[in-house]
C-alpha cells in the first residue's frame, strides 16, 4: 500500500494540482470556469459557488497535508474570491453562480452549495487560523440551521431564492421528479459539519452531527438492501427505485469519518459503514476493475464516471482499514489501474475525463466546469496520503 500511496501522491502533485493551478484568474479572481473537452480554457465562463468552494477545500487540504506553500497561496486567492464575490453580503449565503468577473448571475441559494462553503472555509481556517474565515463558516452553518433545516422531520431542505424563500429543488433533482429531500445534500451537510467540528468543536454542532448520523441510519439507509435511498418527499418516502453506487460508497466513509471524529461507539453504525462497502463491492464492481454509475428500476447505467472511481477507492481503503479484508486491497488496486488506463487523460496538459462510456470511449464533456473540479480526485489522493502515512 505504501508504494501505491507514493504513486498516487506523485499523480496529485505532478498532474492533478498543476492542471487546476493553470486556471488561476489573476484579473478577476478565482479560477477560470471552464476547460472544454479539447482542453481549451474559456476565460469568460461562469464561475460556480460549489466549484470555487471545492477548489478552496482542495488547495487548503493539499497545503495541510504536504506543506507546499504554493498550495496555500492558491487557497488564499480562492478564499478572497469566495468571500468577496460569491458571498451575498445582503441576504447571506453563497450564490449558485457568478459570471467570469464575479458579478452575481444565478443568485439561488442551495443548502448543498452552502455546505461546500462551510467545508472549504473550515479547511482554510485549519491551515491559516484566520478568524475571519472561521466566522464566515460559522455564519453559514447557522444560516443552514436557521433557514435550511426542517426540525419537524429532521431533514435539510434543498433550494431557495436569493432572499431564502423556498423554491422547487431543480438543481439536485433528476429522473423527471422534483425531490423535497435528497441523500446527496445530506451526505454533504454531514461532510461539511464534520470538517467544521475538526476546526471548531462546539456542543451545538455536535448535536447537529449526531442527529445527522441518526437520520442517515434511520431514514436514508435501507437496512434490508444495504443501499441508500436517493430522492424523498417531505415525509421521507422514497420517490424512485434508484441506487447510486458512487454516492453509497462515498457515504460509507463520510459517515465513518463523522462517527470517528465524534468518538461515537455504536456497533450498528459501524456495521452500516462496512455493509455498504461490501454491498457495493458485490453488486456494482465490474470485471475490468471499475465501478459503474447507478441503477434506476432495472436499468443499469454502466458509465464509468470520474468521481465514482475516486470515491470508491477511498471507501474501500476505509473498509480495508476496518476489516483488513484483502478483498478491499484488490479492489483498490484494480480501480486505480482502471482509472490510470481509462479515466486519466493522457493528452498533454490533460487531467481526468468526466467519464468513460460503456463502449470504452471517453465522454466528450468539459474537463473543468461548475460540477467538475479538483475535489473528488484530489481528495482521493489526499486521503490516501494521510491514511497510509498514519496507519
Amino acid at each position: 500500500m505504501k508504494a501505491l500511496k507514493e504513486e498516487i501522491q506523485t499523480h496529485l502533485e505532478e498532474e492533478i494540482l498543476p492542471f487546476w493551478m493553470r486556471l488561476i484568474d489573476e484579473t478577476n479572481g478565482g479560477f477560470f470556469g471552464e476547460v472544454d473537452y479539447d482542453l481549451t480554457v474559456n476565460k469568460e465562463a461562469d464561475k460556480g459557488g460549489i466549484a470555487t468552494a471545492r477548489f478552496l477545500w482542495t488547495f487548503s487540504s493539499a497545503y495541510r497535508v504536504t506543506k507546499n506553500p504554493l498550495y496555500k497561496t492558491h487557497a488564499t486567492h480562492l478564499y478572497k474570491f469566495l468571500r468577496d464575490k460569491l458571498y451575498d453580503k445582503e441576504y447571506k449565503g453563497i450564490y449558485w453562480l457568478v459570471d467570469y468577473e464575479g458579478k452575481p448571475k444565478d443568485t439561488r441559494k442551495h443548502v448543498y452549495a452552502q455546505s461546500f462553503a462551510v467545508y472549504a472555509l473550515s479547511e482554510y481556517y485549519r491551515i491559516t487560523k484566520d478568524q475571519e474565515a472561521l466566522d464566515l463558516a460559522l455564519e453559514i452553518f447557522y444560516l443552514i440551521e436557521e433557514k435550511g433545516y426542517d426540525k419537524t422531520n429532521q431533514a435539510y431542505m434543498e433550494e431557495f431564492d436569493r432572499k431564502w424563500a423556498p423554491t422547487p429543488n431543480e438543481m439536485l433533482s433528476e429522473n423527471g421528479l422534483v425531490a423535497d429531500i435528497t441523500m446527496n445534500t445530506h451526505i454533504h451537510v454531514l461532510e461539511a459539519y464534520t470538517n467544521l467540528y475538526k476546526a471548531n468543536p462546539t456542543e451545538y454542532l455536535k448535536k447537529s452531527l449526531i442527529t445527522l448520523i441518526e437520520v442517515h441510519y434511520e431514514k436514508i439507509y435501507n437496512k434490508d438492501t444495504k443501499f441508500l435511498g436517493v430522492f424523498f418527499d417531505k415525509n421521507w418516502n422514497v420517490l424512485v427505485d434508484m441506487k447510486s453506487f458512487g454516492h453509497d460508497i462515498e457515504a460509507s466513509w463520510l459517515l465513518d469519518e463523522a462517527i470517528k471524529v465524534l468518538g461515537i461507539k455504536n456497533a450498528a453504525y459501524d456495521k452500516m459503514v462496512i455493509d455498504i462497502a461490501y454491498n457495493i463491492a458485490g453488486y456494482a464492481m465490474q470485471k475490468d476493475g471499475s465501478l459503474i454509475n447507478e441503477e434506476v428500476g432495472t436499468e443499469l447505467d454502466k458509465t464509468r464516471i470520474w468521481w465514482v472511481q475516486a470515491e470508491a477507492m477511498v471507501g474501500y481503503l476505509n473498509a480495508y482499514m476496518h476489516t483488513k479484508d484483502p478483498r478491499f486491497e484488490v479492489l483498490i488496486k484494480n480501480l486505480w489501474e482502471y482509472t490510470k488506463e481509462n479515466i486519466v487523460d493522457k493528452r498533454e496538459m490533460g487531467e481526468w475525463f468526466w467519464s468513460v462510456e460503456p463502449d470504452g470511449r471517453p465522454t466528450k464533456r468539459s474537463i473543468g466546469e461548475p460540477w467538475k473540479t479538483s475535489y473528488h480526485n484530489g481528495r482521493f489522493c489526499l486521503e490516501f496520503i494521510e491514511r497510509v502515512d498514519n496507519k
